[in-house]
């Protein structure tokens, strides 16, 4: 006799790629189970070993495969401040990070999450969403790195903000604390609400960082006005048979040879390629005029970065960035952390596709391609994006600030986590707050003390620096 309809379930087999029913065990027992290997407390130490590099080597190596004559305008941008040193090092805290305790759980980190990687863009609408917005160093690695890299961010930048040392230092436990809430939060949301919970002005309130709305107002008023199109007005001439060119502003901007520029020019045909194929019809719709090099940011500075000025049939400019991928600097330290690297058949595709891994809206022109036999990332310029400088935060501010950005990265990592496994080990108490915060203080005290080498080494002429660029 057959069993009643309905009355239970059905027996399917388990679909590779989907979860099993019903599911074995309880990823939040897990979690909190790993504290048993990995004590949060732990989470406080900080050691440096013999062999560690000092601020002047890593500088140097880290400037190896760049355009040497760049070399120093990173130099002197890295020499500005503690922080500016530390944005530039992700690859020597890296080394630092790889001697901590990690959980053992992974995910897909930023690798470079300093307080200043966090800011405005435009969505396919022109609406604006506050995220993470710099992914070079991306990698899967333990999620604490980028919590941790985050904490000691802010204390620097409280630092020189002017704030007290009980500032920074409550800063930095509130960004964990928002962390560990929101991770917490989200492990207990219907999945798809919890995967497409957008980062707008709403995530500012569930984080209690009220006293930054006027900051960000001021800020999305300025990102609004920072377009591609509005770059190309003010860097390109019109020609006299129609069409633009780019101006030469050394050091930042400058022509390329017409060899170098047809080689980015007949790239961008690979990285067409790598788009969805809905987004082709739009591009077919605008010719590439003219490519220029232009310097960009702190630890970028020597990768070849270009601009590419396409324009449509009006005459409208659409700016893309075409910016060299190189290897994360996490990599040589994830294997010692217990997260060996994988295999990155492309660099480009690697920064490409981790953005999308932890954004809920990315660049609807985000791409990969190759120039001269080198991987390349390709996206949109200036897309309406604006950041806040924590460094210029007042003191009432730092501690909100810090909650927000703690928020979005919960969010960043609960889309290749399982945010109840993390939300398990972190727990309710703030036990891992006030651990990472004294790693925050400790390795902040470090890197004055690497950024002092390096200024000191720039004083007496051991490595050439060029400020004010």
């Amino acid at each position: 006799m057959s069993a009643t309809p309905g009355r239970r379930a059905r027996r399917l087999p388990v679909v590779p790629g989907f979860a099993g029913w019903p599911s074995e065990g309880s990823p939040k027992k897990a979690g909190k189970a790993l504290r048993a290997q990995i004590p949060r407390a732990a989470h406080a130490e900080y050691t440096l070993d013999a062999g560690r590099p000092d601020a002047l080597r890593a500088v140097e190596e880290s400037n190896r495969g760049r355009l040497q004559e760049l070399a120093p305008i990173r130099v002197g941008r890295m020499a500005a401040s503690p922080f500016a040193f530390l944005r530039g090092s992700a690859g020597l805290m890296a080394y630092d990070l790889a001697k901590t305790p990690a959980s053992g759980t992974g995910a897909q980190i930023c690798g470079d999450a300093h307080a200043g990687n966090f800011g405005l863009y435009a969505d396919a609408r022109g609406g604006l969403i506050i995220d993470l917005n710099d992914f070079d160093e991306t990698a899967w690695g333990p999620w604490e790195w980028d919590v941790k890299r985050l904490a000691v961010s802010l204390v620097l930048a409280g630092r020189e903000a002017g704030a007290g040392e009980a500032d920074c230092a409550e800063a930095a436990r509130d960004a964990v604390g928002a962390y560990r809430r929101t991770m917490r939060l989200l492990s207990r949301m219907p999945v798809s609400e919890a995967w497409n919970a957008i980062a707008d002005e709403r995530l500012v309130s569930h984080a209690d960082a009220r006293d930054l709305l006027g900051t960000l107002e001021k800020v999305s008023e300025k990102a609004r006005r920072n377009t591609g199109a509005r770059f190309a007005a003010r860097s390109t001439r019109e020609l006299p048979g129609g069409g633009r060119r780019f101006v030469d502003a050394p050091p930042v901007l400058r022509r390329v040879p017409d060899a170098e520029a047809a080689a980015v020019a007949a790239a961008l045909g690979e990285y067409l390629r790598s788009l969805p194929e809905d987004r082709l019809p739009l591009l077919a719709r605008y010719a590439v005029h003219d490519i220029a090099f232009r310097v960009v940011g702190t630890g970028s500075v020597g990768t070849r970065s270009y601009v590419a000025l396409l324009l449509d049939h009006r005459g409208e400019a659409l700016v893309l960035q075409v910016k060299e991928a190189r290897p994360s600097v996490l990599v040589p330290h994830l294997g010692r952390a217990g997260f060996p690297a994988a295999d990155v058949p492309h660099e480009g595709r690697r920064v490409v596709l981790g953005q999308k891994r932890m954004q809920v809206v990315s660049d609807t022109l985000l791409g990969w391609t190759t120039v001269d036999g080198l991987p390349f990332q390709v996206r949109q310029f200036r897309n309406r994006k604006g950041s806040v400088d924590p460094a210029e935060l007042a003191t009432g501010q730092l501690d909100d600030y810090g909650r927000m950005t703690g928020a979005l990265l919960a969010r960043a990592h609960a889309h290749s986590a399982d945010p109840r496994v993390i939300a398990g080990y972190c727990g309710k108490s703030d036990v891992l707050d006030r651990a990472v915060a004294e790693f925050a203080v400790a390795c902040a005290d470090r890197t004055e003390a690497d950024h002092e080498q390096l200024s000191k080494a720039v004083a007496r002429g051991r490595i050439a620096a060029e400020t004010g660029v």
